[in-house]
């Protein structure tokens, strides 16, 4: 299947479901087609069985598209053909920030077994930490809300998107079209968003949320000088029932917090079977995540790593 990652939207499902989800670099993959929500973060990717599938699926749609300027070019030699990655000596960050707080502790245990798996196939496995990671969900609350803000007002009934067919004047068009076009969580982040770029609020909010966003690319990119990829889970719990959380916003929007900073960094992640949880028998993710533009090494050690945890 093909889905989108704006901050999770790929990674999560496979979590939750016990498949693969990858999200590629910012730019690897066009967008074309796909409506717009958050220009700076919205990303297309596959969600497959097997890392395997995966890559192929990625090695069909991955290159520059004169339909979106954002793309960049991709790995000429291909994704699919390289998945014989070797754990071998390869430098491995545990993402402290992600193994404290509201974690689950069977979503705990069954990333630490994937880090001690991967440490007994010879990866070198250790903590590390970015300082400005706790921040990061707020940050992706604010920027988002801005883009969706932004991006969605074209849709007023005019040239996009639903028209309120019995509008008396135009600007009973725009209300009518926009109130009953969009839903109530759409509604919500236009609001968010169009707040904290109103007069007044851009300079408390936007900028300063920018602002620590660079410096989390920052930390990102450091890190990366030392280390060759980074696992931590993919969400702090296991997936929870139908509609459980949809009254609480909030609590929907925590279940992010694992999954947006990588999001706004730019860099490719992939979530990958690592078990099922000792509590209540759902699928745990691993989460890994690679520098920019290192999508086949990315995939190699995901396709390597499950071949060692016990799934």
């Amino acid at each position: 299947a093909i889905g989108t990652d704006t901050g999770g939207s790929i990674r999560q499902p496979a979590s939750f479901t016990g498949c693969v989800g990858l999200r590629p670099t910012y730019g690897v993959t066009s967008r074309s087609g796909v409506v717009a929500m958050v220009s700076s973060t919205d990303t297309v990717g596959p969600l497959a069985m097997t890392v395997e599938d995966a890559a192929y699926v990625f090695d069909v749609y991955a290159g520059p598209d004169e339909l979106d300027a954002t793309t960049i070019p991709r790995d000429q030699d291909g994704y699919s053909r390289h998945l014989d990655t070797t754990l071998q000596g390869k430098k491995v960050g545990l993402v402290r920030e992600w193994m404290e707080g509201d974690l689950d502790p069977d979503v705990r245990e069954r990333i630490d077994a994937a880090a001690s798996a991967l440490r007994k196939a010879g990866a070198e496995v250790v903590d590390v930490s970015l300082p400005s990671l706790p921040l990061a969900l707020a940050v992706y609350y604010i920027v988002v809300p801005a883009e969706i803000s932004s991006n969605l007002s074209r849709y007023d009934g005019q040239r996009f998107g639903y028209s309120y067919p019995d509008a008396k004047n135009l600007n009973d068009s725009y209300s009518k079209s926009r109130s009953e076009g969009f839903g109530a969580e759409a509604k919500r982040r236009i609001m968010i968003g169009t707040y904290v770029l109103s007069s007044g609020y851009y300079d408390a909010y936007y900028n300063k949320a920018q602002t620590v966003r660079t410096k989390l690319i920052n930390e990102f990119t450091q890190v990366f000088e030392d280390h060759d990829l980074l696992i931590g889970p993919v969400a702090p719990s296991t997936a929870f029932k139908l509609g459980e959380n949809s009254d609480d916003p909030l609590r929907m929007y925590l279940t992010d917090v694992m999954t947006v900073g990588s999001s706004l960094a730019g860099v490719p992640s992939i979530s990958v079977p690592a078990g099922i949880s000792s509590a209540n028998g759902m699928p745990v993710g691993l989460q890994i995540l690679a520098p920019q533009r290192q999508d086949r090494q990315l995939l190699g050690f995901a396709q390597a790593a499950m071949e060692v945890i016990n799934v």
